[in-house]
């Protein structure tokens, strides 16, 4: 209804313009005629009334053709105008041919009078209409909340934007409610320096960001350039940051939609993520081989709930397995991914949710004999490093059992293929969780170098997860809500990230890649300060860092590592057919000795004997130290 309202107040105003067009025509032949007779003889009524009603019409279908009445009023501009005068004087210029046709010996002096006349009324209310729609555009900024909009980039892209937001504005459509006022653009190719985008001034370059914001009144900003390197990107959003203002990004070009009249860009713009600071593309892997090894083959996926099982379990569904197993302890988890998949795929996918422990073997045991599952996911796991430090016992239980009761199964079921989930936090670890995860590694060690041993067990190594359930931003963006200061426990504490599809790429592609006993590690990019993260995203909701909202640092937790390691020393890298994924290399195991620990481990884990699972940590794992011990000697290194 909203539409249909729209478009017969855009008829109206067209109708509106051409009947003002017309009027001052009529009008103008009697001026022109007053003038006229004051030197010249008088011309008779029947002449000025067929010259003014060909005039008016040779006007109107001469600016039609030139497309002067379907010009946006915010964007008509000296050429537009120009345009108006050469129509005018064309059309007058045919109608005195034509009318000297019917009356010899015209008089041009009168038409050249008359002409210009019409030309001058013409303009004068072309102004008029457009100065009245800007104030009372002006007038419905507060209910629309238009913002004055600098847009980054001045190509196609740029273009698009601006035409849509004109063409809405100029049409009061639903559009109108994406409230961007185009205000100026930079680019930094610098032939196009004090040139225009539909009107839309570009005044400087990307350097000039901060500047320009306070010049023109800036109060968002759009990041128009999809095809833009992430270095080149990250450089520019972290000049953006400085501004204090929101930023939003067009997509890129790969996933720019514009297939049809009714998918625009301005409608694709989002907000900006955490992922766009990470500097570095995002990694993918080749689907065809992913879904040539799990297409038709029965998976399960152990903390299949959780944030990184359930996208482990989102991205198998897409690759049509026969069925999928969803194992998870926690029953609101499972329920939310179960039902997610029901509204997805509906019938045509077959999986099966089951609320189970890997810390009950029996159980564990009979899944495995009912589903017969052909790869096993391994994301079962208690990750909150303090939350471990005050609990060793159950990060024994949970991470070191369970996964030693899910990976001997596998190897008595005789599955194809089995993967675990791992994190950086095993290499060198300062805390029991990590210790544990380690411990886990060198389970599927173990494993693989038995000498009946069917199934190809692999371990996948990154570090932490933007968005997971431990990630820290969503208690950043929690904290920034709620109005109160982010915390960090060190100034310079520094992590790796990758967002959770890359993390399951890395996860699915390793599966592909495995031939059996492997650590595969994905190169990362670069690290990134906590506190930096923070501080952008703080700018990220429009607030000024330390002023707005304040950053508190509140000394390093339980077990924390001023910074993570994707490898040990010794373990080295081999390159894989993936140029981002890498094998760390086996630390000699000596296979009695492990045993004879891990059972010792789970009798001090089953008497909850904290101590003693701190010790018999450390005897597995010789590289566990402390974290003062770890963070020292970093920190000495400054």
């Amino acid at each position: 209804m909203k539409k249909n309202n729209n478009s017969i107040k855009l008829s109206l105003s067209k109708i509106l313009v051409r009947a003002s067009d017309i009027l001052l025509i009529l009008l103008n032949v009697a001026i022109a005629h007053y003038i006229y007779r004051v030197d010249n003889t008088p011309l008779s009524g029947k002449h000025m009334v067929i010259a003014a009603f060909f005039s008016a019409a040779l006007c109107v279908l001469i600016l039609e053709i030139l497309g002067n009445y379907k010009k946006p009023w915010k964007a008509f501009g000296a050429q537009d105008f120009m345009l108006c005068v050469l129509g005018i004087f064309t059309a007058f210029s045919i109608d005195v041919f034509i009318l000297n046709l019917r009356f010899s010996g015209s008089p041009y002096m009168f038409y050249v009078l008359y002409a210009v006349l019409c030309a001058v009324s013409i303009c004068i209310m072309r102004v008029v209409f457009k100065y009245i729609f800007i104030i009372v555009s002006d007038a419905g900024r507060k209910t629309a909340d238009i913002k004055r909009t600098l847009i980054i980039g001045g190509g196609n892209t740029c273009k698009a934007i601006i035409k849509e937001i004109q063409l809405a504005q100029n049409e009061n459509s639903e559009m109108q409610i994406a409230n961007f006022e185009p205000v100026c653009i930079v680019d930094d190719d610098r032939h196009k320096l004090k040139t225009k985008v539909r009107g839309v001034p570009i005044v400087g370059n990307t350097s000039e960001i901060v500047n320009i914001v306070a010049k023109y009144s800036i109060e968002q900003i759009i990041f128009a350039i999809p095809s833009c390197s992430e270095d080149k990107k990250k450089d520019i959003l972290n000049i953006c940051s400085g501004t204090g203002l929101p930023v939003r990004l067009v997509p890129k070009l790969g996933n720019l939609l514009l297939k049809s009249e009714s998918t625009t860009v301005l409608n694709q713009i989002r907000d900006i993520n955490i992922e766009d600071l990470l500097g570095r593309k995002a990694i993918t892997f080749d689907s065809e081989d992913i879904k040539n090894f799990v297409c038709g083959k029965v998976c399960m996926v152990t903390g299949g709930g959780g944030s990184i099982g359930s996208e482990i379990v989102r991205q198998l569904a897409r690759y049509e397995p026969k069925k999928i197993i969803i194992v998870d302890i926690y029953e609101n988890n499972a329920y939310d991914i179960q039902q997610e998949l029901r509204m997805e795929f509906g019938g045509k996918l077959d999986f099966v949710t089951l609320i189970a422990s890997v810390r009950d073997f029996h159980r564990m045991d009979r899944i495995y004999e009912t589903y017969k599952p052909e790869i096993v996911f391994h994301a079962a796991a208690h990750k909150h490093v303090p939350l471990m430090e005050n609990s060793p016992a159950e990060a024994i239980k949970n991470n070191v059992l369970g996964t030693f009761n899910v990976a001997t199964l596998a190897l008595a079921h005789n599955v194809s293929r089995f993967v675990m989930i791992s994190t950086d936090k095993a290499v060198n670890p300062t805390n029991v969780m990590g210790a544990s995860k380690r411990c886990c590694e060198m389970i599927i060690q173990y494993l693989s170098q038995q000498p009946d041993c069917q199934t190809d067990f692999v371990t996948t190594r990154f570090g932490n997860v933007l968005g997971s359930n431990g990630s820290v931003i969503p208690l950043f963006k929690r904290q920034i809500e709620q109005g109160k200061p982010l915390t960090v426990t060190h100034p310079d504490i520094i992590r790796y990230f990758m967002t959770i599809p890359e993390a399951v790429n890395l996860v699915l592609e390793a599966s592909v890649l495995a031939q059996g006993g492997e650590i595969f590690v994905l190169d990362m990019g670069k690290p990134v300060r906590i506190v930096t993260l923070a501080e952008n995203l703080i700018r990220m909701y429009g607030k000024r860092p330390y002023k707005d909202v304040q950053i508190v640092f509140t000394g390093l937790r339980p077990g924390e590592k001023i910074k993570e390691e994707l490898l040990m020393d010794e373990e080295g890298l081999q390159k894989t057919s993936n140029d981002l994924i890498f094998i760390g290399k086996h630390i000699e195991l000596n296979e009695d000795e492990f045993i004879n620990d891990i059972h010792a481990l789970k009798q001090a884990a089953s008497d909850e004997d904290e101590d003693g699972v701190v010790a018999a940590l450390h005897r597995i794992v010789p590289t566990f130290v402390t974290p003062e011990e770890f963070n020292t000697k970093e920190l000495s290194k400054k």
